[in-house]
Formats: structure tokens, sequence, C-alpha cells
């Protein structure tokens, strides 16, 4: 469940353009890479553009843009509340999994922190648990209004506050009351981070919850393991097209790790999973970081990423996994394209270095 509805992570996305960012300013007079990002900035400003004209307008006709009947406020939804929400809800092992481990690690009468409200669904369950008292944050306005409603309509309002705000803007004594007893959260996408759950995590055991306090989650690992699937790496690379060379479209591809439903792509797997990285959320770090990894080949071919997944440990004994097999999760996996595709064969394995900001994993 996301703390943030959109998957555009701004200080993440400064932490990658920072480590690839050039020494020396491009000209765009002289650079033809520079002219495609001048190009960009001013793509994203015709977009904001067009966003401030459409809210302008509707503010203008408030009558119009308040119906909830009207085209104005479908287009209004789709743009602002992303659309995996309702496969989210609909993932019946997630919510099953979710329900059981916070009936076993909530206390009764804590106080809780939700972060990332979404519908209200998780507040709801730790009420049902035993907590005493749910604070559930939401960074998209909209879906913190749902919420509200949503518990509202199940007669929770008086022991769940939905807060419009991103947890990590959150102070006790000004939004909270004091600490709380335990942190709840799901904030993750198909390659564990990228919906910001370790900074996120990381700030609400520090600042918002007792020492010693629960969390849930409380430990997470990446694996992954080589795949040889030109098709999938289609999606984010190309060369020809109708016998033309339209390469210079790869400068515009995905560099970190991206959604992909591996059982839809005929595919093959070079090697077994390997754990990629490993995140405990009661006392690690859980910041970005490096590391090599040695992966033993069991088959030849030319691996064209490592496709990962991850296991989350909820507590109570419970973890979700959106690994391959797993074809009923709504999660897709992550895929991380290597840089180069690589022959591979099984006489030697295969070294890379992994790489991952707080939201993206990457290699190189």
């Amino acid at each position: 469940m996301a703390e943030a509805t959109t998957r555009f992570d701004a200080a993440a996305t400064s932490d990658l353009t920072t480590a690839r960012r050039p020494a020396a300013t491009a000209d765009p007079q002289t650079d033809p890479r520079a002219r495609i990002a001048l190009a960009g900035l001013r793509a994203r400003a015709q977009e904001l553009g067009r966003l401030a004209a459409v809210t302008i307008d509707a503010l203008a006709d408030p009558a119009v843009a308040l119906s909830i009947d009207s085209p104005e406020f479908a287009d209004l939804a789709r743009e602002t509340v992303p659309r995996w929400h309702f496969a989210m809800l609909n993932d019946h092992e997630r919510n099953d999994a979710l329900a059981v481990a916070l009936e076993r690690v909530i206390p009764a009468g804590a106080t809780v922190l939700d972060i990332g409200a979404g519908t209200g669904l998780l507040a709801m369950m730790a009420v049902k648990a035993g907590a005493k008292h749910v604070y559930s944050c939401e960074a998209n306005p909209m879906m913190a209004e749902v919420a509200r409603q949503v518990v509202a309509e199940h007669g929770l309002a008086d022991v769940i506050t939905v807060l419009a705000v991103r947890s990590t803007d959150l102070v006790v004594g000004r939004d909270l009351p004091g600490r709380v007893d335990a942190v709840i959260s799901e904030i993750v996408d198909c390659g564990l981070i990228g919906e910001g759950l370790l900074p996120s995590v990381r700030h609400a055991r520090e600042e918002l919850l007792v020492p010693g306090g629960i969390l849930l989650p409380r430990t997470a690992r990446v694996l992954g393991a080589l795949v040889q699937s030109e098709v999938a790496a289609g999606l984010n690379r190309v060369d020809n097209a109708g016998g033309f060379d339209v390469s210079l479209l790869n400068s515009l591809a995905t560099v970190g790790h991206f959604p992909v439903r591996l059982h839809t792509w005929p595919h093959r797997f070079l090697s077994a999973p390997v754990e990629l990285a490993s995140f405990d959320c009661e006392s690690g770090p859980l910041e970005a970081g490096e590391r090599a990894l040695s992966i033993p080949v069991h088959s030849e071919g030319t691996a064209h990423a490592l496709v990962a997944w991850f296991e989350l440990e909820l507590g109570g004994g419970v973890t979700l996994r959106n690994s391959p097999e797993n074809v009923s999760s709504h999660w897709m996996q992550a895929m991380i394209p290597l840089p180069t595709p690589l022959v591979v064969d099984p006489a030697e394995p295969v070294e890379l270095e992994l790489a991952w900001t707080e939201t993206q994993f990457s290699l190189r």
C-alpha cells in the first residue's frame, strides 16, 4: 500500500541523476544529447502548463469539477490515483497475509502508525487486531479523503485518524500526541524499495516509534536470477525498427528496475536465485548501498537482465513474496537490465556490481 500514490520519487531521482551527472555542463548548442535533455524539460513544462490550465478551468466552474459523475472528475481521478490500487485491493493473498500478521503482532490497546493509508485497509485491520488508536498517513489528498470516508462508513472514525501528509513530515507533538507503539506499512513495489520503504521506515523508527516498539514488516530481502529474454529486454531497449536505426531512444531507457510480469514473456533462467540485498527494518541502516555479485550460471546463453523479487517478513511467521511462480500476486517482478547483453557459460560465474538508491536498483 503506497504512501505516495505516484511512483515518481523526486529525492530518489535526484540521487540517481547526481550519480550519473557529468563533471562539465553540457551545451545544447553542440551536444545532441543535451538537446534531448532540454526537450525533456520543455515536455515537462508543457505538461505542468496543461495541468495548471485544467485546474484553473475546474476552479472557475466548481459545480462541474466537484461532480463525481462528470467526465472532468473521471480525468482527475485517473491522473491522480494510479490504477494499481484496484489490483492491490483485490489481491486476496496479500490481504489475508496482512490481516493474520497484524492479529499476531499488534498488542491489545496499542497506538499504531499506518504509513500509506490507501483506502484505510491496514488501519481498520489493526483496530480489528486490538489497536486502541491508529494514525494513518497518506500523501495523496484524494486517497486520504477516500480513506476518511471508508473508515467513517465502518464506524471507526473515533479510533482511526487519517492524516493527509507524508510520514516523513510527521512531527510528534504536532501531528501525533506521542510516539506510537507500532508502525505498520506495506509501501513496496515489485522491487521492494520503489515506494520509499527505506526512508519512511528509517524515519519512523528514529522519530515516531517508542524504543523497542513493533515494526511491520520486520525484515525483507530481494532475490534475483539471470534471465535470457530478448522479448522482455525489448521492453526497455531497441536497435532497429522497419530497417531504420532508432537506437538513440535507448538514451531514454530506464536505468533502474522496472516491473515485468515474467510469465507472460518467453524467457529462460540461466542461474538459480541468489540474494541480492537484505534489509532489517528493526535495526538495519536502511540506506542506499552497493555490493559485488558473483552469480553461478547453470545454463549457457545470453543474459539480458536480472529478474528480481522480494520476500517480506511481516512478523508472526507470515511472509509475502512476488516470486515468478506466484502468478496470482498483483505485484509483478522487477527487471534490472544489464548495461549490455552478456554471453554466459556455466564454466564461469557472472560478476556484477549492484547498486541501489533509496528507491531504485541498478546494475553496472
